[in-house]
This record gives C-alpha cells, structure tokens and sequence, in this order.
C-alpha cells in the first residue's frame, strides 16, 4: 500500500461527525490536535525540527516523561509524528513530523499567533486572561 492511499485510509478513519448527518471538520481537527500537549508537542517539532525524548521533553516545558511518552504515541497512531530508532550507542530515538504533522503549521502557528495578541500573562501561571 502506497503512503498516500495510508495516509488517506488514516485520514478517513479518523472523520468525526456531528451536528446531525453531517461531518465536522473542525471536529475532526481537534480530535487530532485536541488534547493538552499535542499542539505544544507540534509547536516544538516545528520550531526545532526533529528531537529526541529528553531534548522534547525540555522544550515542552511542564509535561511528564509518561505524558510526553503517552502523547507521542498518541500522535504516532494519527500518523502527524514519526518516530525513528537511531543505531547508535546507545540506541536513540528520535521524533519529528510527518508530512501530515507538517501540513498543520499553519493551525498552530495561527494559535500562537492568537495567544500572542490577546492572552496576557497572570500572577498564577496556572491562568491567564483572553
């Protein structure tokens, strides 16, 4: 099977719908991107290219080995991360995105950039304001 007709078998598996009969894309995005660190996780491939666990884990400020660990997976399974066993000593991983990870710069950057114009820092860095 060819990596596109994968890509789209994914793809289609992962249609959400709502509303009804009809299908929700915006649904289907954030069943993708929806979960705590996932869009963090995209930000930091994307900003520093690929990275093993540890070099991830520091720039994902906050997350948990386990957390990371998990969310990687996670991220694997919906084929937007790719994770590649480095033959050296000792053995590294390293992750960075598919072409299908890479193709949501755009919807994270265009987070950032809506952070970045209307939430402002708090006191408590468990909150914010927008």
């Amino acid at each position: 099977m060819s990596d596109s007709t994968e890509q789209t078998d994914a793809i289609e598996e992962l249609e959400v719908w709502c509303a009804g009969e009809e299908w929700c894309p915006v649904t289907t995005t954030a069943t993708l991107i929806g979960k705590k660190w996932h869009p963090v996780i995209v930000h930091r491939l994307l900003e520093h290219g690929p990275s093993g666990f540890n070099e991830l884990k520091e720039n994902v400020d906050g997350i948990s080995s386990k957390v990371l660990s998990d969310s990687l997976d996670d991220l694997g399974e919906k084929q937007l991360v790719d994770r590649e066993i480095i033959s050296e000593k000792p053995v590294r991983v390293r992750y960075s995105l598919t072409d299908h990870g890479e193709s949501l710069e755009p919807v994270i950057y265009a987070m950032r950039d809506w952070g970045v114009e209307h939430i402002t820092e708090s006191d408590d860095r468990s909150s914010s304001i927008a």
